[in-house]
Parts: structure tokens; sequence; C-alpha cells
């Protein structure tokens, strides 16, 4: 379990603790942050690929409802793809208005944990497969501004994700 006592704890983090899963917190607000700033801010933050950054993305498809899929902050999810991961024809990323309502999360907040919590585990979750060669990806904690480090086989396994090419070519 991880103990940082500076910081109030996030849902997820209280999750991530109850399940015994090792995280490391950041603040780093990406969403209010211009592309040229990154750079400096990831050296400061310690993290050393932008790569590492996964975002949390909703989607819905035609036949499973809401999906969830995490991928690198630098990659544009492949929707036909996720449809096929998913055993869809197709999905649609949801629109922002139905975002909140759908997932309890902001934009630029929705973690993959506190989703498959807070829904019960109803929504699929999908993991890019390069999370698997990166081993510790930072997410969102659920809430702006909050990042942490997780391992993302860990995370997977708690939450019965599935790892797939999600990303466009």
């Amino acid at each position: 379990m991880s103990k940082h006592p500076k910081i109030k704890k996030t849902q997820v983090e209280q999750l991530l603790d109850k399940n015994k899963i090792v995280y490391k917190p950041i603040q780093i607000d990406f969403l209010n942050t211009s592309k040229e700033q990154i750079p400096q801010m990831l050296v400061r933050a310690g993290i050393d690929r932008q790569s590492l950054i996964y975002k949390t993305l909703a989607s819905s498809g035609d036949k499973t409802g809401p999906i969830i899929a995490v991928l690198p902050i630098t990659a544009h999810l492949d929707e036909k793809k996720l449809a096929a991961a998913s055993g869809n024809k197709r999905t649609e990323m949801l629109p922002l208005k139905e975002l909140q309502k759908t997932t309890g999360y902001v934009h630029g907040a929705n973690n993959p944990v506190g989703i498959w919590h807070n829904h019960h585990g109803k929504f699929p979750i999908y993991f890019d497969k390069q999370a698997l060669t990166d081993g510790k990806i930072y997410v969102s904690a659920g809430e702006l501004g909050r990042s942490d480090l997780i391992d993302a086989q860990q995370v997977a396994d708690l939450i019965s994700a599935s790892f797939a090419d999600l990303t466009a070519d």
C-alpha cells in the first residue's frame, strides 16, 4: 500500500489501497497545459517518456453499450479495432455532454478503476496492448490534475480488463 500523507487520496487511490495495488501519485494538469510545456513538467515530475501517460476514453458499442479504452495519450483510438476487440460491429466516442452521466467522471478525470467500481464491472474495459510492454503507466487518479503510476497488468487483473490493439496505425 502506498502512504502519501500530504495529499488527500482520491476514491481511486483508496480503491487501489484496499486492493493492495501499489501506485505513485503525481500532480500534473495535462488538460490545461500547452503541448510545449508538457516536456518540462514531465521532467520535473520524474517522468522520462510522455508515452507512459495513458488516457481513459469512453466509447459506446452498438451491442455492448459503454466501453472503456485506455491507451497512450500520444495515440489515437481506432474505433474499428475497439469494436472488433469488444464484439461490436461499430463503436463511437461518447458525446462530451454524456460523459460524466455515463462514467461518473468529467473529461480528463476518467479512470478505469473508478469506472469499474462505480458501475460494478458492467462496462467492458480494454487497455491498449502497449501497456503490457510499458508495464508501469500513468492514468488519471479520478480528479483533474492528478495521476497515478500503476502496474497495468495488476490493475487489468483487478478490473477484469483485456489487452488489445486499440491504436490507429
